[in-house]
Parts: C-alpha cells; sequence; structure tokens
C-alpha cells in the first residue's frame, strides 16, 4: 500500500520510484501554493490530471488545465498553486542521477517552511 504525504498545500503520493526517476501524484487543495523552489540534481515534468494549474516557472506564469504539461528544467525557479475552488491533480516525474526529498532550495513559502 503506497502512504499518502500530507502538506501543508494538499498532499503526494510516489507511485512509481527508480534509479534515475521517480513519478508522483500530486494534490492540491483550493488555495494551495507549494513554495518557490528550485532543484539542484533534478528536472521535473508535470501532468496536470484534474483542475487547472497556476504554474510559475522564472518569472513567466502558466495557466495549465487537464492533460497540459510543462517542463520544469533543474536550477529553474518554479512554484504550482492552485486558485480555483476545486482541487488539483499533478502527476509529477522527477528526472536525475540524485532523486533525495531534501533537494530543494526555497525562496519563498506562505506556510513559513525554510
Amino acid at each position: 500500500m503506497k502512504s499518502i504525504v500530507k502538506k501543508p498545500w494538499g498532499s503526494f503520493e510516489v507511485l512509481v520510484q527508480d534509479k534515475q526517476y521517480i513519478i508522483k501524484k500530486i494534490k492540491v487543495i483550493p488555495g494551495g501554493i507549494l513554495s518557490l523552489q528550485s532543484h539542484i540534481n533534478r528536472s521535473e515534468h508535470w501532468i496536470v490530471v484534474e483542475g487547472h494549474a497556476e504554474v510559475t516557472l522564472e518569472k513567466k506564469i502558466y495557466n495549465l488545465i487537464a492533460n497540459e504539461t510543462i517542463f520544469i528544467p533543474k536550477e529553474s525557479k518554479h512554484r504550482l498553486a492552485n486558485k480555483s475552488n476545486k482541487d488539483l491533480v499533478v502527476i509529477e516525474i522527477w528526472y536525475g542521477d540524485n532523486l533525495d526529498e531534501n533537494d530543494i532550495i526555497r525562496y519563498e513559502d506562505v506556510y513559513g517552511r525554510s
């Protein structure tokens, strides 16, 4: 049984974990916003499967709906937010040689995490 990890913005669940990639299901609650962050060792690919995503990538904002995707290059500042009144569900794929949950640099966080 896979475990769901609760976060202040919603939750995530690891679906597949391999040496060079991890596939997660992310659920962002209405009004939820992840920290503005970057990663040194991994890139990410996000696929919206349900809801509306507001994606910040560097200094640009993208609004994505179901079946739309975005690539997040490693070391780029990015953020995922749900500005709608329904849950946002995203499949996130990590690629890299060192896949560690602690590979995160936070620049801004509405929940006070560092």
